[in-house]
């Protein structure tokens, strides 16, 4: 039963993230909007006639401010990636898209699947939703903690294109951009952000999973509907639209970190979670720490609807195994 558990979430998770892989890269571009600000002294430079200072009071001279950052939603995103990189950039970083799903969250299905029948009442077959809550926290940290070195290079390979044609990293594939970044950052790098990872995998695994078995049981109990495909639609997309919520502040710095390009002899942009959060909200107020949630929902909500029903699915076929 064990190992049936992770396969089945494994073919399931592989199947969501691929059909959503579009929708993910188009949250991570938005997510790194606004993030290399321009210096705003740079905006007033001393004018070149300005060489007598005496003779030009300072107050004189009125430089206008800089123009705010232009924000853009997630259709033009897309349509701005199609057009200056071409439609295969919609699937920049799938293959490690591929590796994350096989390592991380094959490990929080599997998992999460194990916790949830060894706590459930054996007499009653109910499961607490606080037991639900705590074994989606204990599947998702270690899942998280498997996954991140796919996860950073899936991040990578996602925000790329973004960057100026020289500063581009240009990773084949998920493989060379671990093996690149072991060499050229250290082994190290590869858990870059893994707090970050860890604490929103929990989030995302314990508010996800729980949910969606709390809506389907509430459902199947009421008998609002019955135990089919309408059900695990309502409640997979009930249940990614909680984990978006809870789940966007802790992505949006993850990505910021993860991201990050470190340059030898000098100075991280962040030094750590807390302090990218830090600049983060100085720089562009606290509802940048909600940057994405369009594209996050959007993608959140088809990735578990098709997480789940696919689960279900796998799940019948896999019955008599």
């Amino acid at each position: 039963m064990g190992v049936k558990s992770f396969v089945e979430g494994g073919i399931a998770s592989i199947v969501a993230g691929c059909s959503t892989h579009p929708l993910d890269l188009i949250k991570v571009r938005m997510q790194l909007q606004g993030e290399n600000l321009p210096n705003p002294q740079a905006h007033n430079p001393r004018p070149a006639y300005a060489f007598n200072s005496a003779a030009i009071p300072h107050n004189s001279i009125h430089v206008p401010p800089p123009p705010p950052p232009t924000r853009v939603g997630p259709v033009s995103v897309g349509i701005r990636i199609i057009r200056s990189e071409g439609v295969a950039a919609l699937y920049s970083g799938v293959s490690a898209t591929v590796l994350r799903q096989t390592l991380y969250s094959t490990t929080r299905m599997g998992l999460y699947d194990i916790l949830k029948q060894k706590w459930t009442n054996p007499e009653t077959g109910n499961l607490p939703l606080l037991s639900k809550i705590t074994s989606g926290l204990i599947a998702g940290g270690i899942g998280a903690a498997v996954g991140n070195p796919a996860d950073v290079a899936m991040v990578r390979m996602q925000a790329d294109g973004r960057l100026p044609v020289s500063q581009r990293r240009n990773y084949k594939s998920v493989v060379d951009a671990i093996t690149r970044m072991s060499k050229q950052e250290g082994v190290t790098s590869l858990w870059r952000g893994s707090s970050l990872t860890v604490n929103r995998a929990m989030i995302v695994t314990a508010s996800q999973l729980a949910s969606y078995d709390q809506i389907k049981e509430m459902i199947l109990e009421k008998e609002m509907m019955r135990d089919g495909l309408g059900t695990h639609v309502t409640a997979s997309f009930a249940a990614g639209f909680v984990a978006a919520v809870a789940s966007n502040p802790v992505d949006v710095i993850k990505t910021r970190v993860m991201n990050m390009k470190v340059e030898p002899g000098k100075a991280a942009p962040y030094s750590g979670a807390i302090d990218c959060a830090m600049k983060t909200v100085k720089a562009e107020g606290v509802k940048s720490l909600y940057k994405g949630f369009i594209p996050t929902i959007s993608r959140q909500g088809p990735f578990t609807v098709v997480l789940f029903v696919t689960l279900e699915q796998v799940r019948k076929l896999l019955k008599e195994f």
